[in-house]
């Protein structure tokens, strides 16, 4: 009977749809874990391992290698790999309670209702009615009793709250004004947005660096444009990202502080003359407390306060890169003693919302419920809590962090003004003409009442407004100059000036140069070209904090702008009255263009916009309206370029900066050659480029030093002869030497001026494409002593040049730096239009012993497990100098076209002797031809301008890292 059982279960099951196979699963869930259908070659002996197979294992049946447990649909082999044969005999212990589970399990579930909890479920199917949960009287009379007893307790436990499901607002709840400043806020916690932000996300491709979100380069094609406006018009950039720090104390306590940081042979410093009266703005190079000339930490902008007598301590403003802002300050503080921070105070909603805590909670009735349920939009009064705020300055940082640390020793004050003040770059020859016609001198204020704004009690110093009306007699003289480059460099102008949305026109205009012919403007005018603003003009109320406060907190709404627009009869003229919180401190600062070098004097010259917070897009959108165009990061970098000098971070590789820069370029760079292809890369061991990806500038460095020593030995006959085997093992070993040994100092940029000049003249600069020798005055000639005396004061090296392709060519990022060898300076002056040499084709070691140690895994999974020592064969291979290295290593470290870690020696790799790198390199439009900007070493550069012939001296190659062909290029040093 028991196999009569089994066999029937078996047919049934074998007939069940997949539908069924579920709904049977369902029902079956709550059975016990001794009632199991079991597998095959298994006999179910009532559960337990008290069965018959634990006591009889002969009686088990030999399964197949490809059994399955458990029910199988369909017809299978022998029975379905179930067993046929009854057992001899069973445990009447085990058995009885394995039907025991089987009874109470089979009478829970008939008592137990499944699903629901309703007394319908009791019902049939067809039996049941939705107007039952209604009315109890359409159930049968025996389960009306317990319908009547549910509903009850239904009544009396009230209605059951629904969890509430998150459901997305729709676009038109979130566009709303609130909800939107909301989403924005919540954003701005991890990356620090400037006021420009939403404008430039909707016209610029947006990349987070830094800590910001910046704008790296526009949607729409503008690369020539762009360029022709810094050329001959105007072109606008938001630099609010850099860095602020304000220094207050005493003149000689900052000036001896600050002088650890700075050496007097790179150029003026924080004690230059002009730049202490505050009439100029300064640039340095700041190192790390008495470590010049080694452990720089990169460049600065610093600007000082003009003095006056109402003050008796000076104020200080360095403007630095966010990457070296945090190492600023520590060595700021280092310097200056400034260790006790200064706690912000803690600012309550009620300091906040005054108002709104003072009126009462109005109570929520049926009626105020209904109309929130009902009407999607809420208004202000009926909103829980305050408004949200427009986040200015870094939303970031916490309000119980520090931005003010003071000295109880020397009484200076260092105080952090990130995101305290916006400064816009305007570069282009027409930049003044663009902010004369944005911008307007503010008018004077009569009010006798006292005011709790800053312009109406300004008006009521007669001094104070003296020197506005001579601000702005400077700033309409300034209006006749033709070119920005013709001010003095670092020019600065304080001014006040009325709300530049006043004066907005209707469509964008293009500003144009006001050139007045009057003789008295000309004098004056020539006068502010060769002296510039005078000392007393460069006072400007935005270094108060407490003005800079007034007016970001008084700023005039967008709506009450509208409104007067509204209101005014003619479009586009300017609107009046202007409100008395119309007016805004500015700085004006003028930036230098090239000043380096004898040809294109002064490109890129501009003005420097600084403004308080909260009035950003309040100049932004004006400006834009006048015509100018808009840059990015990468504008900033070709600015940079076109004007010769190196840019930060790209350009410092003995910064700390510059060293992190150039491992994220790396990663980034071998994560996209990694993404193509292995058929579709370059092979740049083919191309005989060891680092194609990043500049190994301490290798160099060490290689060129090592090479110059031993030339050195030589000369002197110290050098000892060696046996032939230490050479041939020299040979082996000589391409991870000096990768492998300890480095022996950092690298080190040349920036002392006066051995700049030297090299410069020994180099003979030219033109950009190398035709016109330049003037140079009386230098030593390059002999081999004035070279010992260099190399002695200035070993370990680098030094910035600039490289002009003398035919065809566009210089590459990494290109390399290399020196003709005599066939090629002969080639180049029978054939002066001559491209260049080729590099013969390297061989890749790599690829075949790549490709075989891929092999060898699936031959030795092959193998039998005996024959060990054979596999461990497999994998020697005949000792390679150039392999070895990456043998040991894992196969998935190797990527095939790249020299694995340690590189060769990096000098002598191909035919040339490389010099150095390129790190930025382009066709030059201001030029009109290619143009490259990188280091190289200075031990080299002078050994070989020292073996070349006068008439070829400065002459070098470069080759890009995808290419074999070598171009002619001339290297200027500029000064």
């Amino acid at each position: 009977m028991c196999e009569t059982r089994l066999f029937l279960v078996r047919e049934i099951h074998m007939k069940m749809s997949a539908a069924k196979v579920k709904m049977r699963g369902k029902k079956m869930r709550n059975q016990p874990s001794s009632v199991q259908y079991v597998e095959s070659g298994t006999q179910n002996g009532g559960g337990g391992d008290e069965g018959p197979s634990s006591i009889h294992p002969s009686t088990k049946r030999q399964t197949n290698t490809h059994q399955r447990g458990g029910w199988v649909r369909g017809h299978q082999k022998d029975g379905g790999g179930y067993s046929r044969e009854m057992p001899n005999y069973i445990t009447a212990g085990a058995f009885a309670r394995a039907r025991a589970e089987e009874v109470s399990t089979m009478l829970k579930a008939v008592t137990k209702t499944t699903g629901s909890c309703h007394v319908f479920g009791a019902l049939p199917k067809h039996m049941r009615r939705r107007a039952m949960s209604h009315n109890t009287k359409r159930l049968p009379c025996r389960l009306r009793e317990v319908a009547n007893r549910m509903r009850e307790r239904s009544l009396q436990a009230g209605p059951k709250k629904k969890k509430e499901q998150a459901k997305r607002k729709s676009r038109k709840a979130r566009r709303r004004h609130g909800n939107l400043l909301l989403e924005f806020n919540r954003r701005q916690r991890k990356n620090i947005w400037l006021e420009t932000h939403i404008w430039h996300a909707k016209r610029f491709h947006m990349v987070k660096k830094w800590g910001y979100c910046l704008g790296n380069k526009p949607t729409y094609k503008c690369y020539r444009s762009c360029h022709r406006a810094m050329s001959s018009h105007c072109l606008l950039q938001d630099l609010s990202y850099y860095c602020c720090i304000e220094l207050r104390g005493e003149e000689e306590e900052l000036l001896a502080s600050l002088s650890q940081l700075t050496g007097k042979e790179t150029g003026p410093t924080f004690a230059a003359a002009l730049c202490l009266s505050g009439c100029r703005q300064g640039s340095v190079v700041v190192y790390r407390a008495g470590q010049y000339p080694t452990q720089p930490l990169g460049p600065v902008t610093f600007l000082w306060r003009p003095r006056s007598q109402d003050l008796t301590n000076r104020q200080l403003w360095i403007w630095a890169h966010p990457t070296i802002k945090q190492d600023l300050l520590l060595e700021l503080q280092k310097v200056c003693q400034c260790c006790d921070p200064v706690v912000p105070p803690v600012v309550t909603p009620a300091e906040v919302f005054p108002t709104l805590q003072l009126e009462p909670k109005p109570e929520k009735t049926s009626d105020a419920k209904q109309i929130t349920e009902t009407k999607r939009k809420r208004k202000c009064k009926d909103a829980i809590g305050p408004p949200a705020k427009k986040i200015l300055g870094d939303g970031t940082r916490s309000p119980s962090t520090p931005v003010t640390w003071k000295s109880s020793s020397n009484r200076i004050v260092i105080s952090d003004l990130t995101m305290e003040i916006v400064r816009y770059r305007l570069i282009g020859p027409q930049s003044f003409s663009v902010l004369a016609e944005t911008m307007e001198a503010a008018t004077e204020i009569n009010i006798s009442k006292p005011s709790h704004l800053w312009w109406p009690e300004q008006c009521k110093s007669e001094s104070k407004m003296n020197l506005h009306q001579q601000q702005t007699h400077v700033f309409h003289i300034l209006k006749g100059i033709f070119s920005t480059g013709e001010l003095p460099s670092g020019t600065v102008l304080g001014l006040t000036v009325d709300d530049p949305r006043l004066t907005l026109p209707t469509k964008k205009v293009k500003a144009l140069p006001c050139v007045r012919p009057a003789q008295e403007m000309d004098e004056k005018r020539r006068e502010l070209m060769l002296q510039g603003v005078p000392e007393l003009c460069c006072q400007s109320d935005l270094w108060e904090q407490s003005v800079r406060s007034n007016v970001a907190d008084n700023k005039t709404s967008e709506q009450e702008l509208n409104r007067m627009r509204n209101e005014v009869l003619v479009p586009g003229s300017r609107l009046s009255p202007t409100p008395p919180q119309g007016r805004v401190p500015i700085l004006l600062v003028q930036q230098p263009g090239k000043q380096v070098g004898n040809e294109m004097s002064s490109w890129g010259a501009g003005w420097d916009l600084l403004l308080p917070k909260g009035w950003g897009m309040a100049f932004w959108v004006p400006l834009v309206y006048r015509g100018v165009r808009i840059g990015g990061l990468n504008m900033s970098l070709k600015h940079s370029q076109n004007k010769g000098a190196p840019h930060f971070p790209h350009d410092y590789p003995d910064c700390p900066a510059g060293v992190r820069f150039q491992e994220e370029q790396e990663a980034e760079l071998l994560a996209k050659f990694k993404r193509r292809p292995p058929a579709k890369r370059t092979n740049y061991i083919k191309h005989g480029c060891l680092a194609p990806f990043c500049c190994p500038w301490q290798q160099l460095s060490e290689e060129c030093e090592l090479i110059t020593r031993e030339g050195e030995e030589e000369r002197r006959g110290e050098c000892q002869s060696t046996t032939e085997a230490d050479t041939v093992m020299e040979e082996m070993t000589s391409y991870g030497e000096i990768a492998e040994t300890k480095p022996l100092s950092r690298v080190v940029v040349l920036r002392n001026r006066k051995s700049l000049r030297l090299l410069s003249g020994w180099c003979r600069p030219t033109t950009s494409k190398g035709q016109k020798s330049c003037r140079v005055g009386e230098l030593p000639p390059l002999d081999r002593s004035a070279m010992t005396v260099f190399l002695t004061a200035h070993r370990m090296t680098l030094v910035w040049v600039r490289l002009s392709v003398l035919c065809k060519g566009k210089p590459e990022l990494h290109a390399m730096v290399c020196v003709p060898t005599a066939e090629d300076l002969n080639l180049l002056k029978k054939k002066c239009g001559s491209s260049g040499p080729q590099e013969p084709p390297h061989r890749d070691h790599f690829k075949s012993r790549v490709r075989r140690r891929k092999k060898e895994p699936k031959k030795a999974a092959e193998s039998s497990s005996d024959n060990i020592q054979g596999k461990e064969s497999v994998f020697s291979t005949e000792p390679n100098p150039t392999t070895s290295v990456v043998l040991n290593s894992s196969s998935s470290d190797i990527i095939l076209g790249l020299w694995p870690d340690p590189l060769p020696s990096i000098t002598s790799n191909c035919s040339r002797v490389t010099l150095g790198w390129v790190t930025q390199g382009d066709f030059s439009l201001s030029a009109g031809c290619g143009e490259a900007l990188g280091f190289v070493s200075v031990t080299a550069l002078l050994k070989t301008l020292f073996n070349q012939p006068m008439e070829h001296r400065g002459v070098l190659l470069l080759r890009n890292p995808t290419s074999l062909h070598y171009r002619f290029a001339k290297i200027n040093i500029e000064v």
